[in-house]
This record gives structure tokens, C-alpha cells and sequence, in this order.
């Protein structure tokens, strides 16, 4: 089992200055959050063979004690839009007005040739376990967004637009990075091959993950309210 969440994913920022429109506008299907917009995706996932003598360049290396391995890549891409009214030539408030957060989960499910039903098994339990925690990332994602909107910030400078951008990327990583260490189903997957030994018990793999679930679920309790998300600017 190989779990990936990349330390720098994708990110991206939507400005607009004095009274211009936002580019964001499309209202959020499964955010509870008004303003916040989260496109969860369908997941992907796909089997890939190989000769264990000879592996693909592009496989990654096996998890110690493992013959197969399931690769979990989560993915967020965070955008935020605001808007700054211009007070003097060197001052600004940014208002933040809408936050959008994509999220992907890409599975490889890596089995050797001539591989038995019961490893094919145990590599398909990391996978359910991974799209456990996938079920109920758009609501992760939706809590760390929610505090950034409206918020207001002033920059200051003599290039307000470059202060703007630059105030809007790093809250977009912020969103991102907190996404990706609150995601965190490895302690599960860890259990999970516990429990199982890595596959080489007869441990069925269906009963392993519920109780891998059961001792660590995913966690959906927020953290200490703040209405002031820190900024590392």
C-alpha cells in the first residue's frame, strides 16, 4: 500500500480590483458553505500488472512486506477570489469572495503476474479504504474553506495588484495544505495491513478494514474555532 498526498498541489487564485466582478460565479452543489464551491470529482481507479522480476520504471517502489501495492493519490486544487477597494494610492482591503476547491482521488491498484485471489484482495481493501475517506472529503474541504470567506485583509504597497495576487495564492496553499493533513487515512491503512500482515494471514481482507475503520475512522471533528485563518505572507 502506497498512500500520496502531494506536498504541493495544485493551486490556483482569482483576483478582481475596485468593483469588478468576481470570476467565480458558479454556486456550490455539495459545499454548505455560501461562497464556497467544492467540485468533488469521481474517483479513478485502474489495475495495472507487472512482472515482479522486472518492474515498470513508473511503478512505485512495494511497501516492505508487500508482494502487490495499491497507490492512493489525493489531489486538491485550491482557487480564491476576492475583491479590494482602494483606499489611497498605497492602501487596499481585500474582501474574499468566493472560494472554489477541486478534489480528485487517483487509485493504481499494482498486482503481480499470476497473482493470487487473496493478495488481489488485500489490495482492493486499501482501495475501499481510501474511498472511505474520499466520501466525506468534499465536507473537510468545505470546513477549512469556510472561514476565508469574507474575510477582509489590507495590503499595502505601491503595486496593490502584485500585493492582491500574492495575498490570494498563499490563501489558496493554506486551504490546500490543511486539506492535505487533515486527509489522512495512512494510520488506517497502516492497521489495516496489521491486522492482515500485510495479506500473508488469512485474515478475510472484508473483515480487516471494517475493523481497521472501526479502531481509526476518518475524523470529521473541526478543529478550534477561528474566524481569523493565520496567513504566511
Amino acid at each position: 500500500m502506497r498512500q500520496m498526498l502531494p506536498p504541493a498541489a495544485f493551486v490556483g487564485l482569482v483576483l478582481s480590483f475596485l468593483f469588478a466582478v468576481p470570476l467565480l460565479t458558479a454556486p456550490a452543489a455539495s459545499a454548505q458553505t455560501p461562497g464556497v464551491t467544492i467540485d468533488k470529482q469521481a474517483e479513478t481507479v485502474s489495475n495495472r500488472s507487472f512482472d515482479p522480476a522486472k518492474p515498470p520504471a513508473d511503478m512505485p517502489p512495494p511497501t516492505p512486506g508487500e508482494e502487490a501495492e495499491c497507490d492512493s493519490n489525493f489531489l486538491s486544487n485550491a482557487a480564491v477570489a476576492g475583491q479590494a477597494q482602494q483606499t489611497d494610492a498605497t492602501h487596499a482591503t481585500v474582501t474574499i469572495t468566493q472560494v472554489k476547491v477541486t478534489l480528485q482521488l487517483e487509485i493504481i491498484i499494482w498486482l503481480p503476474n499470476k497473482v493470487t485471489q487473496h493478495v488481489t484482495e488485500h489490495e482492493n481493501g486499501h482501495r475501499q479504504i481510501s474511498e472511505v475517506f474520499y466520501q466525506t472529503a468534499d465536507n473537510v474541504a468545505d470546513r477549512i474553506a469556510a472561514p476565508y470567506m469574507g474575510k477582509q485583509v489590507v495590503i499595502t504597497g505601491t503595486d496593490l495588484r502584485g500585493q492582491m495576487s500574492k495575498l490570494l495564492e498563499q490563501m489558496s496553499t493554506d486551504i490546500t495544505d490543511e486539506y492535505n493533513k487533515e486527509i489522512t487515512p495512512e494510520p488506517t491503512q497502516l492497521r489495516f495491513d496489521a491486522i492482515t500482515d500485510h495479506g500473508r494471514n488469512d485474515v478475510a481482507a472484508a473483515d480487516a478494514m471494517a475493523q481497521a475503520l472501526k479502531q481509526i475512522p476518518p475524523s470529521l471533528a473541526p478543529p478550534p474555532a477561528t474566524t481569523n485563518p493565520a496567513l504566511k505572507l
